[in-house]
């Protein structure tokens, strides 16, 4: 008897911290009614002077007669740190526990030892981490999740934003979202928008303000939760966006005390712009081609329009040759502007990657021309690593460092995910700076403006803040401040019997020096309720934490172990889960083990498009592997079991002689084996990959002569519907729609009977009945190939092609010098191969063994070709 495979997804989201981050939205649409029922569901968010705890309790009820899995997964920011994490079953509860790394992936080992998958935090995006567990719940029988995170609004652009996105994926007869803001110094506004404050929902949302508290409460009837501008049968699913000030009374900032701990945030308006002196470096090369040079040149257009004319700026663009608009910085008069904005229209992408000769053009411009009373800035524009001059990252670091000498900062904005932004953020911090990732999407040039719009305006330089009754102290020195920012300082009281608390702040302001000097007194009536008391602590905790995980990069040796150790310590003390730690849970299956770790982002393979469950093996092959794997959306899933058993994908095989023919190379995995399988077809081809003939579905791809995977995939179903994919777009018809599509641009859908597809920037998603496959967009050599990557079927198909075969098991025999492996009753002889895994675009590397496709197969590789797609 068949277990029933049902997935339920609960999703909660907090995010953006700035107006050039918009929120992308995951596609995912419910193939069927669930027998599982959300009766509550409450989200509920309390910010204290900034900072915020959130906590996600979804109640569940199992409402069929045999047990099943339930699986909760809710996003959280990419700057919060998850600290509590619980469930409830039949009474019991089980919490999570923050281990240290080492120690939680000695658990995590065992629990893989023992056929355990491991529910753990991922990537997904911009600015959104995936936390994701399940659990078997009994027949008729409920389970309670509950999941914690902190923290602290960063100040943009004049606003702190909360954001908070609901997807539980079914109309929820008791939803409430519960969001309560108390801000000393008083709200100056405050201001709710976003998919769900539109339509009928709109009446679901209530606001109220007081002097220094507001309210915002969503308490949506499970009949709105069908009718906002995204909702629909499976309930809500768009955004609510909290954004508001506060009252700023006094340019010595805000001091808030409590338990023997203090917060200062300055954020002072009451002195004039300091003129700025901004040279923009921009990278041409030719990995620049297409939008992204079009998207930088309209970002570059609206920011040189929006320049005053005090300030002066420069203009250099660089491949493996370095030039100059001028050779010295220039007034932003309208005559200059003009000029500048035609030369910005005929930059061009060509050649390789100088950024070392670049920068240091940039540094010399500003050297030579030094102006009083201004504010220097080097914005590095750029989308690769350095491939001419001097490509030595280390080099290039101590060459810039030594070039600046802490006289102004450095802005490194790296475009998309081949740019190594390890090299680009430390660099960046070194000289004062931060480095900002710029996403290749259709917003790009909005995220450019974005960014020089939160620099643009300079009020302060060589800031310091002296705090004579504190001590461990988070970061007091600063180089800039600039207007709608804010600087936040964070520390304990010494002694917590003095009855004043003295905070002092030194900066420059257009070429004068001025002096901020406050007295708080201690001993005044706190305006913390007493069940809040313990914020502050927590707030400079997390405060500190953030900043010597950032200092890591810049640290060595003794310095960097002591810091790390402090950080450490510190995670273990508050339970937060960072880098450095992982919360452990057990679940009440025979003592399961989970592991949740926070997430680096490193490169594609955290993007929201293409992640496995961080550290999870390859060899799981769990129903929860495979929805983690592509974040699959529910369509893909029936009543009964219908999960592969093996997975496949294909590999390019690049051979060392000429002599020998490329091909492309198929991995095959198989349960219970921790190698895969891998046979070779060779290219040109076209194949038939997939073909169910009881549904009428065929998936035919073809291949090019020396070219990495597919250049196309077409799929075909019943008699009306057809689907071209190449590597520039993708084309679909039924004889009633034409549809097309481009990769590369937001996230898009297209639904019609059983036909589903889903395009996402390098991944799209396609079912036909009951049959789906996910392909992947991949980029190697600066050419553009297809990948068949996954795909899930109801077990009444029957499958053929290349990829259809799902019933594979082999045995490694003993003995023999040559490696012999047992398929089907038949010794085969095989090779250990290593090949490239590109069912994620990290490309891991992989041991397989090579067979023979005949062996394998039990057929020629012509009877898979195909004459026409």
């Amino acid at each position: 008897m068949d277990r029933a495979a049902l997935w339920l997804i609960l999703l909660g989201v907090f995010l953006i911290s700035a107006t050039c981050d918009p929120v992308k939205k995951y596609l995912l649409v419910s193939y069927q009614k669930k027998k599982v029922d959300i009766y509550s569901f409450y989200i509920n968010s309390t910010v204290t002077s900034r900072y915020v705890t959130t906590v996600i309790t979804s109640r569940v009820a199992n409402t069929l007669n045999e047990s099943q899995e339930i699986q909760f997964e809710v996003k959280i920011p990419k700057n919060a740190f998850i600290s509590k994490f619980r469930m409830v079953i039949e009474g019991k509860t089980y919490d999570g526990v923050v281990k240290g790394k080492e120690e939680a992936q000695q658990q995590y080992n065992q629990a893989v030892s023992r056929g355990q998958s491991a529910g753990l935090v991922k990537s997904v995006g911009r600015t959104l981490e995936d936390f994701k567990t399940s659990v078997t719940v009994a027949a008729l029988s409920k389970v309670t999740f509950e999941l914690t995170y902190e923290e602290l609004l960063k100040r943009r652009l004049g606003k702190y934003e909360l954001l908070i996105n609901a997807q539980p994926m079914q109309p929820v007869a008791d939803f409430k979202m519960d969001v309560h803001i108390q801000e000393k110094p008083g709200i100056s506004f405050l201001e709710v928008k976003g998919d769900l404050s539109t339509g009928d929902l709109a009446n679901a949302i209530k606001t109220t303000r007081a002097d220094k508290d507001a309210w915002v409460t969503f308490y949506p009837t499970q009949d709105q939760q069908t009718k906002c501008k995204s909702c629909g049968e499976n309930g809500l699913n768009g955004d609510l966006l909290i954004t508001y000030d506060v009252e700023r009374r006094s340019p010595k900032g805000e001091v808030v005390l409590s338990n023997g701990y203090f917060v200062h945030y300055f954020a002072p308006s009451d002195v004039p712009r300091i003129p700025k002196n901004v040279v923009f470096i921009i990278d041409r090369s030719g990995s620049m081609h297409g939008r992204k040079m079009d998207q930088t040149r309209v970002a570059l257009l609206r920011i040189l329009t929006d320049l005053d004319e005090d300030d002066h700026f420069g203009l250099i663009t660089f491949d493996s040759e370095v030039s100059l608009w001028k050779r010295k910085l220039c007034k932003a008069t309208e005559t200059n502007l003009e000029n500048a904005k035609s030369f910005v229209k005929e930059i061009r992408d060509r050649g390789a990657t100088d950024i070392n000769a670049a920068v240091l053009a940039g540094v010399d411009m500003i050297s030579r021309h030094p102006r009083e009373g201004t504010a220097s800035i080097l914005i590095l524009l750029t989308d690769g690593d350095p491939t001419s001059g001097e490509t030595n990252i280390e080099k290039i670091m101590a060459n810039v460092k030594e070039a600046i000498g802490t006289k102004f900062p450095l802005y490194c904005l790296g475009f998309g995910y081949d740019v190594n932004f390890d090299f680009l953020t430390k660099m960046s911090l070194e000289n004062g700076g931060v480095a900002r990732r710029i996403y290749e999407d259709s917003d790009a040039d909005l995220q450019l403006q974005g960014f020089y719009d939160e620099v643009a305006v300079p009020l302060l330089t060589d800031i310091q803040l002296k705090y004579p009754g504190g001590t461990k102290l988070t970061k007091t020195s600063f180089s800039l401040y600039f207007n709608g920012s804010e600087i936040v300082v964070s520390g304990q009281i010494t002694d917590n019997s003095v009855e004043s608390f003295t905070t002092e702040v030194i900066a420059v302001s257009k070429g004068s020096n001025v002096t901020y000097q406050d007295t708080i007194m201690t001993k005044d009536p706190s305006d913390v309720p007493p069940e809040d008391e313990d914020f502050m602590q927590r707030l400079w905790a997390y405060l500190t934490v953030k900043q010597l995980l950032e200092r890591q990069v810049l640290l060595t040796g003794q310095e960097k172990e002591d810091e790390k150790k402090e950080a450490l310590k510190l995670s273990l003390k508050y339970q937060f889960v960072t880098p450095l730690t992982s919360m452990v849970v057990t679940k009440p299956q025979e003592e399961e083990i989970e592991v949740a770790e926070k997430p680096e982002e490193v490169g594609m393979e955290q993007t929201d498009h293409d992640d496995i469950l961080m550290s999870m093996p390859i060899t799981d092959m769990s129903s929860s592997y495979y929805d983690s794997y592509m974040d699959v959306p529910d369509t893909y899933v029936s009543q009964t079991e219908t999960m592969f058993t093996t997975m496949f994908t294909t590999t390019l095989y690049t051979t060392t002689s000429p002599a020998v023919q490329e091909v492309n190379r198929f991995l095959l995995d198989v349960v219970g084996q921790s190698k895969p399988l891998c046979f070779d077809i060779p290219v040109p081809h076209k194949l038939r990959l997939l073909q169910d003939s009881a549904s009428e579905f065929s998936m035919n791809g073809e291949s090019l002569s020396e070219q990495n995977g597919f250049h196309q995939i077409a799929f075909h179903y019943k008699t009306n519907h057809h689907l071209m994919i190449n590597t520039k777009s993708i084309s679909y018809r039924n004889g009633q729609d034409n549809v097309e599509f481009l990769w590369g641009q937001e996230p898009t859908q297209y639904n019609a009977d059983s036909v589903s597809l889903v395009v996402r920037e390098h991944v799209m998603n396609v079912t036909f009945g009951n049959i789906s496959v996910v392909i992947l967009s991949h980029k190697k050599d600066g050419v553009m190939f297809l990948w068949p990557a996954i795909w899930e079927y109801s077990k009444d198909a029957k499958l053929t092609g290349v990829l259809g075969k799902a019933d594979i098991s082999y045995k490694e025999t003993q003995g023999s010098q040559t490696p012999i492996l047992k398929i089907k009753d038949k010794e085969v002889k095989t090779s250990l191969e290593t090949v490239s895994d590109y069912r994620l675009h990290s490309t891991p590397v992989r041991e397989c063994w090579l067979v023979p496709f005949q062996a394998l197969m039990e057929a020629e590789i012509s009877d898979f070709t195909v004459t026409q797609l």
